[in-house]
Order: structure tokens, then C-alpha cells, then sequence
């Protein structure tokens, strides 16, 4: 079963970093996945563990 919309998606969502043990310390980290929910989010790198919902894929426009 295909869980995320696109390829773009599925990498980004799916992204694990060697150097960076969190997410949100990882400057290539730009999407979180919330799995229990299914809700993403765009990662502020600003130093704190805030993100701000989306809706629409970035990449291929699809409803989320």
C-alpha cells in the first residue's frame, strides 16, 4: 500500500540523516510525518522543534 503521494514525498517524509540524530536538528530534514495521524509538516530550522502543517504536497500538488 502506498502510503505517501509521490516519490518527492515518500524520500522526504521517509528522510534519516547519518550526522544528525533529530529530525529537527538536520538542515536536509524538510518534511515531518506524523504516522499516527498521517499529518506532515514543513520543519522550521530555527533551533526549537516547530512545524507548520501543510496540506498539499510541495511537489506534486496532491491533497494530503
Amino acid at each position: 500500500m502506498k502510503i505517501h503521494c509521490c516519490e518527492d514525498m515518500a524520500y522526504h517524509a521517509n528522510f534519516k540523516c547519518d550526522i544528525h540524530e533529530k529530525p529537527f536538528e538536520c538542515p536536509d530534514k524538510l518534511i515531518i510525518f506524523d504516522e499516527k495521524v498521517k499529518d506532515y509538516g514543513l520543519i522550521i530550522h530555527d533551533g526549537g522543534t516547530s512545524s507548520i502543517r501543510i496540506d498539499f504536497c510541495p511537489w506534486c500538488g496532491t491533497k494530503l
